[in-house]
């Protein structure tokens, strides 16, 4: 008997309040917690395929029909914000525990999605994402393509693997990381008044990215240290002397 009630005293792993991974605040927390912290959310979309097309539903309409069709894990809440007169939308993806055995397990946020309502420049987005408060030294890892920019911050957290999906991920460690896109692409010699149409708050391994994407990922000096700020511009192009064309 005495076993029996101290079995009860020590929650399941799936009884265990969760809390954020990182500085974020957000990475880890269950929707329960989420919800809890930001309010109800405006809406719930839930994507097609893997394309950025989404289906967007009222909470009410998601809770009572939409959840149980389509699935739980696969709706994300959306969050309005008017910052600084642009629209900014916030949306939460959500991993499902998968050792929790109940009917409702628990979801818990693995993706920020945050999009802008007109291109912003790199270096005015920490007023408009709050939670974005990038690191200064010059060596914090940062990598680019010509659609975004991959910012890396802080030391990597073990509990961090429970969101993760990626294959051998117990093998990684895995960091804050923001992402950066631009719609129209970047420009070769990248400045902070590169415009971003969105950006991502997720967990990535910057141990995957220089073992398996050194193709796609060109390192870069981060992009909010000082360092980068005093680069010198490249040189202009040089034109070429015309060729004369002869008569045969």
């Amino acid at each position: 008997m005495l076993l029996f009630v101290a079995s009860l005293s020590f929650p399941w792993p799936w009884q265990a309040l969760a809390g954020p991974y990182f500085a974020d605040g957000y990475l880890g927390l269950t929707q329960t917690e989420l919800r809890a912290k930001l309010g109800p959310p405006n809406s719930v979309r839930d994507r097609k395929a893997a394309l950025r097309v989404f289906n967007y539903y009222s909470l009410h309409d998601w809770e009572n029909y939409y959840k149980k069709l389509v699935s739980p894990q696969n709706g994300e809440d959306v969050y309005n914000y008017k910052r600084n007169g642009i629209d900014v939308r916030y949306s939460f993806g959500y991993v499902l525990d998968q050792n929790d055995p109940s009917d409702s397990p628990n979801l818990y946020v693995n993706l920020v999605d945050i999009e802008f309502g007109k291109s912003v420049p790199i270096e005015q987005i920490p007023a408009f994402v709050p939670e974005f408060q990038p690191p200064t030294d010059a060596a914090a890892p940062a990598f680019r393509s010509n659609l975004w920019v991959l910012i890396f911050k802080g030391q990597p957290s073990s509990e961090a693997r429970f969101i993760i999906r990626e294959q051998g991920k117990e093998r990684l460690d895995w960091t804050l990381a923001f992402q950066l896109f631009a719609l129209q692409g970047l420009p070769e010699f990248l400045t902070t008044k590169a415009g971003i149409d969105r950006m991502e708050i997720s967990a990535q391994s910057i141990q995957l990215v220089k073992q398996r994407q050194r193709l796609t990922h060109e390192a870069i000096l981060n992009p909010f240290s000082q360092e980068f700020a005093r680069q010198p511009a490249p040189p202009p192009p040089t034109k070429k002397i015309p060729l004369p064309k002869y008569a045969d």
